[in-house]
């Protein structure tokens, strides 16, 4: 039977801003075995509310306790996976999301976001959140129903490529920000590093393809994952399915590149599950896949191919 281990949301669990493979693991498990966490928002001391009362003791003794790295990111772990390899995959089933924090933030800052040269009038907005009807509250009053996803979920990267930024996506997934990896859905990712060392962190509490102002509504997020080790999966970058959807997904600095790959990893899944040659998948895909922008912010841009599996 799987052992089920929940981390504590304390800065002795976390890092702040960055990935890497030397972090000592803060927990060791079995293949198979199930990790409860909870994440605190983005960012430092400057998004916080005034009401001293709606910060959690745990988030502000983070922000005095942890080195911040070149992101602005808490991520819980690393979590070292027993048996898991180099050349390995990690399925990541996704259990449980929820948000427990009463408010968000979201933000236009300096240089960045989708459109960096149009919005300089920088602003920073708190909306409330209501758990109990599960919706977000704008200051203008608009109510957005919640739809929380962890925007970091990763292994370590490469040793040879040292403490990685948390901003940017790379193969071995970090701030993907693709709201497709909620409650439902397996992620699998690339291992290079003994245990993997599985991360996550960047809790969102609803977000819409493309994060195009810069943040979703970043808040504190509970999350459970399965973590299970696999030897017979040959994936050498992120993929993601679910019980109706394969997700294939591209990253790179340039939005076509990131879609030639996610096209490219969606044709070369439909190839290994059915009997088609590339053209009959690329021609299947073409009529029958969605090309989605996950996100453009995060330096390495995102976009997400969705297949409905009954089309296999």
């Amino acid at each position: 039977m799987p052992t089920s281990h929940e981390i504590p949301a304390t800065h002795e669990a976390m890092v702040w801003g960055y990935i890497d493979a030397a972090t000592p693991p803060i927990l060791r498990v079995a293949s198979g075995d199930i990790v409860t966490l909870h994440s605190f928002p983005a960012g430092g001391a400057e998004i916080l509310p005034e009401q001293r009362e709606l910060v959690p003791d745990a988030y502000r003794e983070a922000i005095e306790a942890l080195p911040q790295g070149p992101g602005p990111h808490f991520i819980t772990g690393p979590v070292y996976v027993e048996d898991a390899a180099p050349g390995d995959v990690l399925q990541i089933d996704i259990l449980e999301t929820s948000v427990w924090m009463d408010w968000g933030f979201v933000a236009i800052l300096p240089l960045l976001g989708t459109l960096p040269d149009a919005f300089t009038e920088y602003e920073t907005v708190r909306p409330t959140i209501d758990r109990e009807r599960q919706v977000c509250i704008m200051p203008w009053g608009t109510q957005i129903p919640l739809d929380p996803f962890f925007g970091i979920i990763a292994v370590a990267p490469p040793p040879a490529w040292g403490r990685c930024g948390s901003p940017v996506p790379r193969i071995f997934g970090g701030n993907m920000d693709n709201k497709e990896l909620r409650p439902g859905t397996t992620l699998y990712l690339p291992v290079f590093n003994e245990g993997a060392l599985f991360y996550a962190g960047d809790g969102h509490g609803v977000q819409g393809d493309g994060e195009v102002c810069l943040t979703a509504l970043e808040t504190g997020c509970s999350g459970t994952f399965r973590l299970t080790v696999r030897k017979d999966l040959d994936f050498d970058r992120p993929f993601a399915e679910n019980k109706t959807h394969l997700i294939a997904i591209g990253l790179n600095e340039d939005l076509d590149d990131a879609a030639k790959e996610a096209v490219a990893e969606m044709v070369k899944h439909v190839c290994k599950r059915t009997s088609l040659t590339r053209n009959q998948a690329y021609m299947l895909i073409s009529l029958a896949g969605n090309l989605r922008v996950t996100q453009l912010v995060d330096g390495n841009k995102g976009v997400h191919m969705m297949l409905e599996k009954s089309l296999l």
